[in-house]
């Protein structure tokens, strides 16, 4: 049996090297860098390169977990998703609730213990998401019910929750996931530069949607995103500026007479009618459809 006090501090230690790490070198990590971690001398790697639930040799309990990246227009192999109680599943691994990996994770549920969640953003690239708790194990569903942060954890899985808490909890998830999520797969996918103007300073650059959220279409998919710098994606947010369908830029005729300093000539005015940069893998370029709305709003209010 593992000492708890060992096993917190630990667990404690992973998730500040998570912390200092994304500080120097951002928050997406690969495999081989997330296997450098050290405690007391020790390396504990924190993905397991071939299970999907990591519980290294010297803790009685799952240390992380991960969701494999599904590249776009393809269906992942396990769907986590939210129930009617806003919170998120993670799903078994395969149907055995004994297998061992599925152990490994019922005992943190148990003892209540912080986990790491990996998210895949490319192959072997992953967005860290941490501390989360597993608040359920429903065993006829084959799945564990996730709390992503302290607040969630106050949600009694399973229960209906009235329209204004869903939307609390769900903005939670939101927040801590879905946007995050979102920005970094867009993001990794354009090359950590501005589609507009190839600016490539990822602390200024943004996931822009297409079709904003919460629209019909308006999914946070990589399809629907544009990796933009600060300066553009308001502009592309404000209708100064429009992508047409065949990914030319367009600046509205009024802002294209203006006369101002540097910034709009060359920031703005300097953009119209270049070509947009476009991720290599297709699958995960803009969608022209979405494209072709978006330009026809930006159009008419021009």
């Amino acid at each position: 049996m593992v000492d708890a006090i060992f096993d917190a501090q630990l667990r404690a230690a992973a998730c500040e090297w998570l912390m200092e790490r994304a500080h120097s070198h951002g928050e997406l990590a690969t495999q081989a860098e997330l296997s450098e971690f050290t405690f007391e001398g020790i390396r504990v790697p924190l993905l397991d390169r071939q299970r999907g639930i990591r519980k290294p040799a010297i803790l009685d309990a799952a240390l992380s977990f991960r969701t494999t990246f599904t590249p776009p227009g393809q269906a992942p192999p396990y769907e986590d998703r939210e129930g009617q109680d806003g919170l998120l599943r993670y799903k078994y691994r395969g149907d055995n609730p004994n297998h061992p990996e599925n152990i490994a994770l019922r005992r943190a549920y148990e003892h209540d213990l912080p986990l790491i969640w990996f998210v895949g953003v490319a192959p072997g690239v992953y967005l860290p998401r941490y501390p989360v708790w597993l608040v359920a194990d429903e065993r006829k569903e084959l799945q564990f019910a996730v709390a992503l942060d302290e607040d969630q954890k106050l949600i009694e899985p399973g229960t209906f929750l009235e329209p204004d808490r869903r939307r609390y909890v769900e903005r939670l998830t939101k927040l801590r996931l879905h946007q995050p999520l979102f920005r970094a797969r867009v993001l990794q996918a354009y090359g950590a530069s501005c589609s507009v103007c190839q600016l490539r300073h990822p602390s200024l650059l943004e996931a822009a949607h297409i079709i904003p959220d919460g629209q019909p279409r308006g999914e946070p998919i990589v399809p629907n995103g544009l990796s933009l710098c600060k300066i553009h994606h308001a502009t592309f947010d404000q209708g100064i500026l429009g992508i047409r369908p065949d990914h030319v830029v367009e600046v509205r005729k009024d802002i294209l007479a203006e006369v101002d300093g540097p910034m709009l000539r060359h920031g703005i005015q300097e953009m119209h009618g270049r070509l947009i940069s476009l991720p290599r893998d297709r699958s995960a370029r803009p969608d022209r459809d979405r494209l072709e709305a978006r330009y026809e709003q930006f159009r008419k209010a021009a």
